[in-house]
């Protein structure tokens, strides 16, 4: 009876142990999911923090040729080297557009937005208690993957 008694004692011990290493295991399991998750989620943040600081060096080039465009003079606008840099500006813009940085609406007449616009410029207006809206687009502004990376520079005014 006394064997009996300690070859209980002996497997209730090991069905102990083997539920505490079962435990660990499934613990170092988890934890191993949750590492894979994060360095994932490390990962595509990294790649995008690298693809905005590229882009916001590439940004004042644009605004540039941008400007070089607009102020093109009317009798060389038929001009072939400026129909080329024209149609260099739409090849990037469509390139960058493929990397998902969009352009932020700031026309005119659109309402005022201080998480995409940063107002430069108030001109009260008629109206002290009208709403806020963009008199004019000073820089343009861009985001990428649906975030802010440049605000938009305007102008606003009351309405």
């Amino acid at each position: 009876m006394v064997e009996k008694s300690k070859k209980n004692k002996k497997e209730l011990e090991l069905l102990q142990k083997m539920g505490e290493l079962t435990q660990d295991l499934q613990r170092t399991r988890a934890d191993f999911e949750n590492y894979m998750k994060r360095s994932e989620v490390e990962k595509i943040s990294a790649r995008e923090a690298g693809q905005s600081s590229a882009i916001l060096k590439l940004l004042p080039v644009i605004d540039n040729i941008e400007r070089a465009i607009t102020h093109t003079p009317d009798e060389l606008r038929d001009n072939m080297w400026v129909q080329g840099v024209t149609s260099l500006v739409k090849n990037l813009e469509k390139s960058l557009d493929e990397l998902n940085l969009k352009r932020i609406d700031a026309k005119p007449g659109t309402i005022f937005n201080p998480d995409l616009h940063e107002a430069i410029l108030f001109d009260e207006g008629d109206s002290p208690d009208g709403e806020e809206v963009i008199a004019e687009e000073m820089q343009p502004g861009y985001t990428l993957n649906g975030r802010p990376i440049r605000h938009s520079m305007v102008k606003v005014t009351r309405k």
